[in-house]
Formats: structure tokens, C-alpha cells, sequence
């Protein structure tokens, strides 16, 4: 029997990513699917403005009458419309295929083979939770960049964990973001350090066009998923001996609370 790939779970920057590194290569394939959803779940929001922009200048030589008139008014009626349909994609929709996808990272992470079905099981079971955590993580951390942006950078590396929580351990949002909290206390710094490494991975991505970005995605996502799983372990909330279970949600895990 060819024996696995031994992954470290250490709760550190070189930890995350060097073992978040051999979870993105051990799958690769199905991470690389993943990211090419989420890209395609992603899509329609790009361009959405440009190609319905409202321009006065444009009708500026035309006299004014009802013709035009009603003509303006429908422009706006459906840029408005618009509108909707992309604020109700952007939190009603994407945000169940992102913490699905964020569930097949850790189970990457977990040397548990990634399941597809994680990326629609949010609509079966805990939709609310997902829908709700997005709101909360967005209201709060736009809130903390008003205040001087720095508040901000120390919500969103302390809530981080909040979306792997409602997917792992099937919290609620408040009870997601209070433990997201807890474990982060001592990790903020590590957490910070890796998103400000990630925009470089991602600029040396865009240098290597389409496939650079693809990989540079799956390994940041990757290497998150195994600092929220290191720290786990860390905390006692997860055992690594159990990684083989055939699925992590009904695994040997150890309760939500320590």
C-alpha cells in the first residue's frame, strides 16, 4: 500500500503554507475544479456596471420629450433591477458555493478526499447560518474600515476562521464568530503575515496569466484551511489520527466546544 504524504499542522506561517502546499499538489485536479467554479460563480458580477452605465452626456444633443423622457426612465428602471439581481447574487448565492469550497479545502487539508457535493450542500442544510455569517463578517469588517482601517485588518484576521466553523462544526454565526475569536487569540499575526503573503502570490500569479492566478488561488486557499485545521489540533478540537475517515463532518471530531 503506497503510504501518504505526512503533513505537519503546525499553526504557523511556514507550517500553513509548506503543508498547505502538499494538500493543493495531493489534489490538485479537484482543488483546481473548485476554483474554476467559484471564477464562473463569480463572473456575472464582472462588467455588470459597465455594460449598463448610464452616460447624461449621451442624450445631451437630443431635445427633450416624452419619447426620451420614458427612454431615460426605462435605462434607469433596469440598471436598478440590475442592481438587485447582483446584490442578491452576490449574498444570497455565492457566498454557499465560497464556504462549500472552503470545506473542500480543509477536508484537503485533512488528507480526506474532496467531495463535490460540499459545494452545493449549503443549500440543503445550513443556508440561514451561511447567508446570516456573510452579512455579519461583511457589516463588521466594513465597519471596522471606516474607523481608521487598521480595526478592520484586526476583525477580518480574527473572524477569519468564522466561515470554516459554520461548515465543520455547524455553528451559528454569533457562536462561529465568538469561537473564530477564541481561536485565533495568539494567530492574528500569523494570519495577517499570510494575507499580506497572499497578495504577492497572487501578483506572481497575474505575472503568469490564467493558470498563475488558478494556482496561486488553491495554494492560498489551501494554506488557510490548514492553519484553521492546525490550530484545531492545537486546541484540541480535532485529532490528526482520525484524518482518514472516509467524510470530516462525521468524523471522530471533538465537540464544537472545548
Amino acid at each position: 500500500m503506497e503510504a501518504k504524504n505526512i503533513y505537519r499542522y503546525v499553526p504557523s506561517f511556514s507550517g500553513a503554507y509548506g503543508t498547505g502546499w502538499k494538500a493543493m499538489a495531493d489534489n490538485f485536479l479537484r482543488l483546481l475544479l473548485v476554483v474554476l467554479v467559484l471564477a464562473v460563480i463569480g463572473s456575472p458580477m464582472l462588467g455588470s456596471h459597465s455594460k449598463w452605465e448610464f452616460n447624461p452626456g449621451d442624450f445631451n444633443c437630443i431635445p427633450f420629450d416624452m419619447d426620451n423622457f420614458f427612454k431615460i426612465g426605462a435605462i434607469g428602471v433596469a440598471a436598478a433591477f440590475l442592481g438587485l439581481i447582483a446584490l442578491l447574487w452576490l449574498f444570497l448565492l455565492t457566498p454557499i458555493f465560497r464556504y462549500g469550497a472552503k470545506m473542500m479545502f480543509v477536508q484537503a487539508a485533512r488528507q480526506v478526499t474532496p467531495d463535490f457535493d460540499m459545494l452545493i450542500s449549503g443549500f440543503r442544510k445550513n443556508y440561514l447560518n451561511i447567508v446570516l455569517a456573510n452579512l455579519l463578517l461583511t457589516a463588521l469588517i466594513g465597519i471596522g474600515f471606516v474607523f481608521l482601517i487598521v480595526p478592520g485588518i484586526i476583525i477580518a484576521c480574527r473572524l477569519a476562521f468564522t466561515p470554516y466553523l459554520v461548515m465543520d462544526r455547524n455553528l451559528d454565526p454569533i457562536r462561529a464568530a465568538e469561537e473564530s475569536w477564541r481561536l485565533t487569540r495568539g494567530h492574528g499575526w500569523t494570519i495577517f503575515l499570510m494575507g499580506l503573503v497572499a497578495f504577492f502570490i497572487y501578483i506572481a500569479g497575474f505575472i503568469c496569466f490564467f493558470v498563475g492566478v488558478l494556482v496561486s488561488a488553491m495554494w492560498v486557499k489551501s494554506s488557510y484551511a490548514t492553519l484553521y485545521n492546525s490550530v484545531l489540533i492545537e486546541k484540541g478540537l480535532w485529532q490528526a489520527e482520525t484524518v482518514t475517515a472516509a467524510d470530516p463532518l462525521q468524523g471522530d471530531a471533538a465537540p464544537d466546544e472545548a
